[in-house]
């Protein structure tokens, strides 16, 4: 269940800034309601007002886990793949051109994904902030992958090897986050992320026997809170 609590002021700004101090959260992570507002009389008129709100985490995670969204599972043809592959393999043949001398491309078929990687140690612009130029592109080539078919064709895509050491980045960063957590026993919550790189920091401190994760918020706004287990 999301957690609520209801906290009081004498204006109601005052009640929710309690009430996301004791969250330890903003206000585009909550859902706000207010529940009382005590109104005066010419006989209260100095008696201190009282405002009561509730607060609610939008969207909180309790088990770990992130959302699970049920996917319908797409198998391709061995034509369907031939074809995926040739439509990739056209774009890219043109798009390498385009790049930093001797960039190279690699299209490997399978039967539920198209796997590409490109490579070249210039490629860093192709790859952005966070790689959100990478998953952008990513999308992008999944369109182009399904152009004549079908079935959607799933496009994974990898730019010299960035996505492996990003997960050892966000690994190195989960241990750091958890002992700090411990240290100072105070929640800390961690920059928006995206969905695949959530699940790795939930991955990591799945069997951390003095930490647990949840996910709150919105996306693109969504994020992970490693705070201490209740025991």
């Amino acid at each position: 269940m999301s957690k609520k609590i209801v906290t009081q002021g004498n204006t109601t700004n005052e009640a929710i800034e309690k009430g996301l101090k004791e969250l330890n959260a903003t206000r585009e992570m909550v859902d706000i309601k207010v529940l009382e507002e005590e109104k005066r009389s010419f006989f209260s008129i100095l008696a201190p007002r009282i405002v009561k709100v509730e607060l609610t985490l939008k969207d909180e995670i309790e088990d770990n886990k992130e959302p699970k969204k049920v996917k319908k599972e797409i198998h391709l043809s061995k034509d369907d793949q031939q074809k995926a592959h040739d439509n990739l393999n056209n774009f890219l043949e043109e798009f390498v051109k385009k790049m930093p001398e001797n960039t190279k491309y690699d299209i490997k078929d399978a039967e539920d994904y198209m796997h590409v990687s490109l490579e070249n140690e210039n490629l860093g612009f192709l790859i952005g902030y966070r790689g959100e130029t990478l998953y952008a592109l990513q999308n992008i080539l999944s369109a182009i992958a399904g152009k004549g078919i079908n079935n959607k064709v799933r496009v994974i895509l990898d730019i010299e090897g960035y996505k492996e050491k990003r997960e050892k980045t966000l690994e190195d960063l989960a241990d750091k986050m958890a002992k700090i957590v411990v240290k100072y026993k105070k929640p800390v919550t961690l920059e928006p992320m995206q969905a695949y790189e959530r699940k790795i920091i939930h991955s990591r401190l799945q069997e951390n026997s003095r930490v647990e994760t949840k996910s709150i918020g919105e996306e693109p706004h969504r994020r992970i809170v490693i705070s201490l287990k209740n025991k």
